[in-house]
């Protein structure tokens, strides 16, 4: 057995000690009203595979974006993870992404358990292999301005092994610790990328394993908390903090962070899913206005499954003729509903309000 790095701490997370303070606690109510909001209002939506299919793919852009994998919408959306079609090679590590996030969430779900092999498959989506948890030492983290290493992660295979079979324990088992959720997911966050088991691909790890503990714990139906967003806008307060804990072994400042994260990011992202369900709305009133015979549920969703829409998707959505897919979609452009856009030897159909709605 390997020894645990004297720097590392905690060795379990149950050790921790008493770290909800007055100010925690205080947080932790807020947060939870805004997260409940949020999972009350994307119930609400007729097909919630929209959510899914949209704002997970908001979620991989800005994770992926804090390890500096840069796409931009255009090409995220015009590529085509289901025909492992890809604009750019950073829209396919998003895509990856996206599909680790989706593909775990949905066996999560089923079992109510997140295990090492989850977060195992997690990493092996995003980075295309099957490395596993690091078996060499050597691996530090360095501040990008210095080069000066900040911290050493365990480096001996059996003590990651150790902490990571902690880790699940922790996930899985309530009786541990007497913490709050939204308190655990910090620590959770907090720990994995402390014990950084992986070569690479551990911070997006982390960070879909956020959002799989919020789902395994009922507080999200579905992974569409864009939290990624918020810590990419503080990027030097995330990292700043993450250290800080393991200087100082003081807690309080790093969960107000997480938690006034997830309490920030359920409300934009409420009212992101709000502006989604308008204008849905407002596209289905004008089909049925000016081409009744043209509209369905399925063309609907198409539209806003797919900020890029084209001849291929509504052919394997609506289970149409090549020929009545490209009439549909000419009669949009003419609605106005979306725009034409060739792009290489391909036409694109852009829902532009949609597009302009999660940009902003």
């Amino acid at each position: 057995m390997g020894r645990l790095n004297a720097s590392f701490f905690p060795e379990r997370l149950e050790q921790v000690g008493d770290i909800e303070t007055k100010a925690v606690l205080k947080k932790l109510a807020t947060a939870h009203q805004a997260l409940a909001e949020l999972k009350a209002t994307a119930e609400s939506m007729p097909n919630q595979d929209i959510l899914i299919n949209t704002l997970s793919l908001q979620e991989a852009k800005d994770s992926s974006a804090i390890e500096n994998i840069i796409t931009t919408q255009d090409d995220l959306y015009q590529s085509d993870n289901f025909e492992h079609k890809y604009q750019t090679i950073a829209a396919k590590e998003v895509h990856a992404y996206a599909h680790a996030l989706q593909r775990t969430c949905d066996r999560v779900t089923a079992t109510g358990l997140i295990t090492l092999r989850d977060i195992l498959e997690v990493q092996s989506i995003i980075e295309e292999n099957r490395a596993g948890f690091r078996k060499l030492p050597g691996t530090e983290l360095k501040n990008e301005a210095t080069g000066a290493t900040v911290y050493t992660p365990p480096q001996h295979p059996d003590d990651i092994l150790l902490l990571m079979s902690n880790l699940e324990e922790f996930l899985n088992r309530n009786e541990l610790a007497d913490f709050d959720a939204l308190t655990k997911m910090a620590l959770i966050h907090h720990q994995i990328e402390s014990i950084h088991p992986f070569y690479d691909g551990n911070g997006r790890t982390g960070r879909v394993l956020n959002i799989l503990y919020l789902v395994k714990e009922g507080l999200l139906g579905s992974p569409i908390l864009y939290l990624s967003r918020y810590i990419n806008q503080s990027k030097v307060e995330y990292y700043r903090l993450l250290q800080d804990v393991r200087d100082t072994r003081n807690w309080e400042p790093w969960l107000l962070y997480m938690i006034g994260g997830v309490e920030q990011t359920s409300r934009q992202t409420t009212l992101l899913i709000h502006g989604i369900k308008k204008l849905m709305q407002d596209y289905k009133q004008k089909l049925k206005t000016e081409h009744p015979k043209m509209y369905s549920h399925e063309l609907l969703n198409n539209l806003f499954r797919h900020p890029y829409t084209k001849i291929d998707y509504l052919v394997r959505d609506l289970g149409v003729t090549r020929k009545t897919a490209s009439k549909y979609l000419d009669d949009l452009v003419e609605i106005g509903l979306v725009s034409k856009h060739k792009i290489g030897k391909e036409n694109f159909y852009l829902n532009d309000s949609l597009f302009q709605h999660l940009q902003e």
